[in-house]
């Protein structure tokens, strides 16, 4: 009989595609989700996108009787289920770090009880903080950051000690981590307590630190959700996206059909034990050209985008991968073309309706004091 692979958070926007792709490489799976209304709608139905052949467990990964009736029968977990988002990470603390830190803590404590052939859990890029750059006398720095003066002032890239601008470069996995949000610190707790029980217990587990991730089935009502998919609700309702600093800051935008494969593979690959893998594409884009390539694809050429002059905290400058490690020891290799990709991501919106709470959330953050305008933008 076929392996059977227990997917947490399985109905979401990556975990469904997951879904699709171990059920087309001949295995069963079996998905635990609480279908939280903020990505599924009021309704908490399971989506129609999630295939029929799809075992769904409906439950909370904070619930031991949960967890131990989904890991009946498994043989390996693919761990997704998080809360997601930098901004509101940063004033809904508990929920956060019970969903994702205690939701990791009682999955593995069933794992003590049902141990797997192996465990693959969702990390994230967020725990690097700022990534790689390099001074302008060649030396790689790591642990930049910005100063609140300086970022009062509109001054978005990151300066060397004599005021010198810093020149990013792609992120490896060594790269020591800086975490600047309550979410970047939960994830880095997740894909910690996964390799170390899993060192202790002799569960095989593998973290994959996924970048930025685009494709169908985003949730588009959910302001804290990835770019793509905030900019995609704001084009659908009329209105120009919102772009934070200048518009200037670069990230890894990977299809999320590269990031299945991945997960894919490190179920397979033998040897990989205890490792960490950055998910990526390798191909830095910044988030000004993202959202006037959005816009191109749907035909919202005249909406140009609303650049706010305004830092949030918790977000960083530039950040992109360095994918080597995964290309040698997972075989992995980004296939899907961004602009491939934004095609058919624009295909699947065009059958798409999504609520525009952009506003709700700016003035959410504003109230808590949780972003800062520059005085140059001022």
């Amino acid at each position: 009989m076929s392996e059977r692979v227990l997917v947490t958070g399985g109905a979401g926007f990556i975990g469904s595609h997951l879904a699709d792709a171990l059920l087309a490489r001949g295995r069963r799976v079996r998905v635990l989700d609480v279908l939280s209304p903020q990505v599924h709608g009021p309704e908490r139905r399971a989506p129609a996108y999630l295939s029929p052949d799809v075992d769904v467990r409906v439950g909370d990964v904070r619930d031991p009787a949960a967890v131990r009736d989904a890991l009946e029968g498994v043989d390996a977990v693919v761990h997704l289920a998080a809360a997601v988002g930098v901004g509101q990470s940063m004033y809904e603390l508990e929920h956060y770090v019970g969903m994702n830190d205690v939701g990791t803590a009682v999955l593995l404590e069933a794992l003590l009880e049902r141990p797997v052939r192996r465990l693959v859990v969702a990390s994230s890029m967020s725990v690097y903080g700022e990534g790689r750059y390099r001074r302008p006398d060649g030396r790689l720095v790591a642990g930049a950051r910005r100063a609140r003066p300086q970022l009062e002032r509109g001054r978005w890239e990151l300066e060397d000690e004599d005021g010198a601008p810093l020149t990013p470069v792609p992120t490896p996995e060594a790269h020591p981590c800086e975490l600047a949000s309550v979410y970047a610190l939960t994830k880095y707790d997740q894909e910690r307590l996964c390799l170390m029980i899993g060192a202790a217990y002799s569960i095989p587990a593998v973290a994959l630190r996924f970048f930025n991730v685009y494709g169908p089935r985003q949730a588009l009502s959910n302001p804290y959700t990835g770019v793509l998919a905030i900019f995609a609700a704001r084009y659908l309702n009329d209105r120009p996206p919102v772009v934070f600093e200048d518009g200037l800051q670069r990230r890894d935008f990977v299809s999320v059909h590269d990031v299945a494969r991945a997960c894919c593979l490190a179920l397979e690959r033998d040897g990989v034990e205890g490792e960490v893998f950055n998910v990526g594409s390798g191909q830095p884009r910044t988030v000004l050209d993202v959202a006037t390539g959005m816009a191109r694809v749907l035909g919202k050429e005249g909406a140009a985008p609303e650049v706010t002059g305004e830092y949030r905290f918790g977000d960083i400058r530039h950040c992109f991968a360095d994918i080597s490690r995964a290309r040698q020891r997972l075989g992995y290799a980004p296939e899907v073309d961004f602009e491939a990709g934004l095609e058919e991501l624009a295909r699947w919106l065009r059958g798409q309706r999504a609520a525009d709470h952009v506003a709700v959330m700016r003035q959410e953050l504003s109230t808590r004091g949780l972003t800062l305008g520059s005085s140059e933008a001022a």
